[in-house]
């Protein structure tokens, strides 16, 4: 899915690596294997000029909901059976490359996957509203 012609500009891709405990049916030996892999993974996309950013992400954190960020919870919630490990922001043209790109990450071996976004260069809600704004006051 390429972006279209008369689109902005693509400011990119975001790859969500999403975990389970995955290291829990891996030996020392296999656990750094695939660590081994994953570096070296990132540091190919680094050297290609791939790789915007990344960052691995702390299992702990908050939830923030209801108005005025009423309600504030620890998350991620233990009934998931995933959460968010960490991201990858990707420079580069096409879902197409980045889907490619996130076929490759060596952790999808041990149970975890990745989500591949496009990054919007501005809120597609608000772009909306503004855009029906406009053609209020214009008719």
């Amino acid at each position: 899915m390429s972006m279209p012609a008369n689109s902005a500009p693509n400011p990119g891709y975001m790859v969500l690596f999403r975990t389970t405990r995955w290291q829990e049916n891996l030996s020392p030996e296999e656990m750094q294997k695939i660590m081994g892999q994953t570096m070296a993974w990132f540091e190919r996309l680094h050297e290609q000029g791939k790789m915007k950013a990344a960052q691995p992400l702390f299992e702990e954190g908050k939830v923030i909901s209801g108005k005025k960020g009423s309600h504030v919870a620890d998350g991620p919630f233990a009934e998931s059976k995933e959460s968010i490990g960490g991201y990858l922001m990707l420079t580069v043209d096409t879902m197409e490359e980045a889907v490619s790109i996130a076929q490759e990450w060596p952790m999808l071996e041990c149970g975890c996957t990745a989500e591949v976004r496009p990054v919007a260069p501005e809120c597609p809600t608000f772009k909306q509203i503004r855009e029906d704004q406009m053609a209020t006051a214009a008719a």
